[in-house]
């Protein structure tokens, strides 16, 4: 194994495989694929391009080419030089890039394709193949203060955050990566969005251990015939990296893998435990913030991989209440990261800065630790249970629910392997989709199942509505689960549903009063007020209007124990009847 103790760190690594396993897979990709010794060559090529270009100590190179071969060389040649990368995708939006290329100041850019408008006139396109300078180039010491990359968040409110990352912290991470000790040899698999640290963390994890990297594109042109399962198996990966969302759907096709790691979001028991019956599994968990990673649970190591473990090699975990004091054992609390890997803070935020990453003042004079967000518990074992987001709660009809509170209900069915839940469209209510374990039954029974679970255990007025069965959970480029497209999904199969049409004058009344409450259509009278979105609040308005427009004595009551259309409206017939009667009587 290579010493990876040093800012070269992925730059010795790379030298190291090239002269021991020179034909070894490097990196494959739908554009080709490259052995370590010709990624050696690619890279001495790519910084004498980028030297000739005036790249040298300290220049923002933006990157994007993660989804092709060249996307590892070109990162490396950026660090031989000293220069700072800005990983980028070139799938994000044309306003989006602009920003970015922007905002890192980047001088030079990487990319095969862009979309047009996306790059700034200052920003000079750098073509790869272009004729080769030849000449030597000597390598640029950095200082560990200097700036390796930048990655942007998601900005999902607001313009996204550039988070700047030292070789010092990259060098450290890379070191603590080290310590798994993963056999060289084989590949593993990176399919996340380059402009992720997921990337990262699968390019530096592999190459660090002599793995070759096997890109998968999730929104390839064809990426629609193939399903991931079937790409993994025609890999026939050593390592795989991928979601909890991922990994539940294709669980079946990753036999050939040693070691399975979980990241990006929290691991549902079940299918923790499943996988480490027959893999090594490693569930890590980090924000940018903190280099790519800050805790892992590895079961060589005999964690329990539930839980995100403990921090990494030289990393620091406090878990602090409200005014920033440490809380014991089996008590919920913010958790702050701190150590030498913390992020340097946010390109040109310096408000922001200070606001997110604070003086550390359980480490030495000068530490800063990085405030996450998240909530997570200390097991007397030290293990890190991880809860949710602090600020991870949504209003439904005035009471407040978290996600991952709903998610953790569903999954305690044995019926579930994974879960997911998410606001509909509506904005009103919760839907929640699940992947049926194997042998499970009827789809019927296992939504059932977990209705009645949730329903035990949340108000009926923020209780989830739909809970929809699916065989894999949609994923956004990062490969985290894509909550909107889950409640764009339940849209348009409501609106799909046709079922029994109404027949009678009451059945026809009940479907349109349903369809305005519920504010979507209402065309099949077998179809269960409360499957289709109805709650205790809403049953309220749907029997005022119904007895406002009929002149019948319906109650809540009647709605419960006739909560089809059909089986109300037919309760409605016989109530009329019965009041026409009384008054002729």
């Amino acid at each position: 194994m290579p010493d990876q103790t040093g800012l070269y760190g992925p730059l010795d690594a790379l030298a190291e495989w090239a002269e021991r396993t020179p034909t070894a897979l490097a990196t494959t990709a739908p554009d080709g694929s490259f052995t370590f010794a010709e990624l050696a060559d690619l890279t001495d090529r790519t910084v004498r391009v980028l030297a000739s270009e005036g790249v040298g100590h300290g220049t923002p190179v933006a990157t994007a080419l993660g989804r092709s071969r060249e996307s590892l060389a070109a990162l490396l040649a950026v660090w031989r030089l000293g220069a700072t990368a800005v990983l980028i995708d070139e799938r994000h939006p044309a306003e989006r890039l602009s920003f970015v290329l922007r905002d890192s100041g980047a001088q030079v850019l990487l990319a095969h394709e862009m979309p047009e408008g996306a790059v700034p006139p200052k920003v000079r396109r750098v073509d790869l193949n272009a004729a080769d300078p030849h000449g030597e180039v000597s390598p640029v010491a950095p200082d560990a203060t200097d700036c390796a990359y930048v990655i942007y968040t998601s900005g999902t409110t607001g313009w996204p955050k550039g988070v700047e990352v030292s070789y010092g912290a990259m060098a450290h991470f890379v070191s603590a990566v080290a310590t798994l000790g993963l056999a060289p040899g084989g590949t593993g698999i990176n399919a996340v969005s380059p402009s992720f640290d997921g990337w990262l963390w699968c390019a530096l994890l592999y190459l660090v251990h002599g793995q070759g990297m096997a890109i998968i594109d999730l929104y390839a042109d064809d990426a629609g015939s193939v399903d991931l399962g079937e790409r993994i198996e025609a890999i026939g990966p050593r390592t795989v990296c991928l979601t909890p969302s991922l990994l539940a759907g294709c669980v079946e096709s990753i036999e050939s893998a040693e070691v399975v790691v979980v990241a990006g979001e929290q691991c549902p028991a079940r299918l923790a435990e499943r996988l480490r019956t027959s893999h090594r599994v490693l569930n890590v968990y980090g924000p940018t913030e903190t280099t790519i990673a800050a805790t892992w649970a590895d079961s060589a190591a005999g964690d329990d991989v539930v839980t995100i473990g403990r921090p990494l090699p030289g990393y620091s975990a406090y878990v602090l209440d409200e005014q920033q004091r440490t809380v014991g054992p089996g008590v919920a609390g913010e958790l702050y990261i701190g150590g030498p890997a913390v992020a340097t803070g946010y390109r040109g935020r310096p408000e922001l800065t200070v606001e997110r990453f604070l003086p550390d003042p359980f480490g030495p004079t000068g530490a800063r630790m990085y405030r996450t967000g998240d909530l997570v518990m200390a097991r007397t074992d030290q293990q890190l249970e991880y809860l949710g987001r602090v600020d991870n709660q949504l209003k439904v009809n005035g009471t407040r629910v978290a996600l991952d509170e709903i998610e953790r209900v569903a999954v305690e069915s044995a019926h579930v392997r994974s879960a997911v839940a998410y606001l509909l469209p509506s904005g009103d209510a919760i839907g929640v989709a699940v992947i049926a374990a194997e042998e499970s039954g009827t789809n019927e029974a296992i939504q059932a199942d977990v209705r009645d679970r949730l329903r035990a255990r949340f108000p009926e007025s923020i209780a989830p509505r739909v809970i929809d069965l699916v065989e894999s959970i949609p994923a956004t480029p990062n490969g985290k689960a894509d909550r909107s497209a889950l409640a764009r999904s339940s849209a348009e199969k409501a609106e799909a549903i046709a079922g029994q049409a109404p027949r009678t004058a009451y059945e026809t009344q009940v479907c349109a009063v349903w369809s305005d409450e519920l504010e979507r259509p209402v065309t099949d009278v077998q179809a269960d007020f409360f499957d289709i979105g109805g709650h205790s609040l809403l049953a309220a308005r749907v029997i005022a209007r119904l007895r406002r427009e009929t002149g019948v004595r319906l109650t809540v009551r009647h709605l419960l124990d006739n909560p089809t259309a059909a089986a109300l409206a037919a309760e409605l017939d016989r109530l009329a009847t019965q009041a026409n009667a009384m008054a002729t009587s």
